[in-house]
């Protein structure tokens, strides 16, 4: 007991802190649904521009206004900095639109569309999927065999280099057009198994496709072209790397002393009243 004393200012501070997010939750939560389903296709410029001088300000200005925290960072909330360790370590590039990307990828709940033209965030999904993933693409023979079991085993895919246009026999799965309660999905004359463990993700190397507005509703567009802000924050982060190992070295040790607290404050309190906890959407 003792020990956590010195504790005791760092949760008050917790508490306090809590106390103002819960005014700025709903608006918070709101800015960040909208920034994982719409900004993914937008280069960081334009992001910018919408989350500061679009959106912020019409939240403000409604009649009943919505509170939202002044300085929000979308990835503070739907990430952490293990998170994107892990990522880069798989061979996500370390800039910050690939960051963003990335959380936009693992936190949508529709199916992840990714431009790739430069291939470097299709061989992230591939190094962080690994053996678990099966990869097709649609000119091959028996895709859709491929497609079939991969849905009824639950399976992760990945539909690379596709067109500008899609076999229409995948517009249920792309629509998740379940029938039977739920259990199957119409592929052709077929009606497949569907798990709800399945994931789906598509890929094209074209740098500007024009997709149908159905595919666009049913899909999330996450652009990972290289743009020149972008290679700079690459380049920047390879000649730290190289020059300063000493601060990766610092930073990796400081994720390792944040994880092993965690068991210690993981624990439930000595109270038969549960604690409200946050879940992520």
């Amino acid at each position: 007991v003792g020990g956590l004393a010195a504790e005791n200012v760092r949760w008050a501070e917790a508490i306090e802190n809590f106390r103002r997010q819960k005014r700025t939750l709903c608006g918070d939560v709101l800015l960040i649904t909208t920034f994982i389903s719409y900004l993914g296709y937008f280069t960081k410029r334009y992001r910018q521009h919408l989350m500061e001088n679009c959106w912020r300000p019409y939240l403000s200005q409604l009649k009943v206004p919505i509170p939202v925290t002044a300085d929000l960072d979308p990835l503070t909330m739907l990430t952490d900095d293990a998170d994107i360790a892990a990522w880069q370590n798989e061979g996500l590039p370390a800039d910050k639109m690939s960051t963003e990307n990335a959380t936009i990828l693992t936190s949508c709940q529709r199916w992840p569309l990714i431009v790739d033209p430069q291939l470097q965030g299709i061989k992230w999904i591939k190094n962080k999927y690994g053996n678990h993933m099966q990869v097709i693409r649609i000119e091959q023979r028996g895709y859709l065999d491929a497609v079939e079991r991969a849905l009824a085993a639950g399976d992760v895919v990945l539909i690379e280099n596709l067109g500008e246009t899609l076999d229409p026999v995948l517009g249920p799965l792309l629509g998740r057009e379940t029938i039977k309660k739920g259990r199957y999905i119409k592929i052709g004359d077929k009606e497949c198994d569907y798990n709800p463990s399945f994931h789906l993700i598509l890929h094209t190397k074209l740098a500007n496709p024009h997709y149908q507005p159905e595919l666009q509703a049913q899909c999330t567009l996450i652009n990972f072209t290289v743009t020149r802000d972008g290679l700079e924050d690459q380049l920047l982060a390879a000649v730290v790397s190289m020059e300063r190992p000493d601060l990766e070295q610092l930073k990796s040790e400081e994720l390792d002393l944040r994880w092993s607290s965690i068991p210690l404050l993981s624990s439930p309190p000595p109270s038969d009243r549960a604690l409200p906890c946050r879940q992520a959407g």
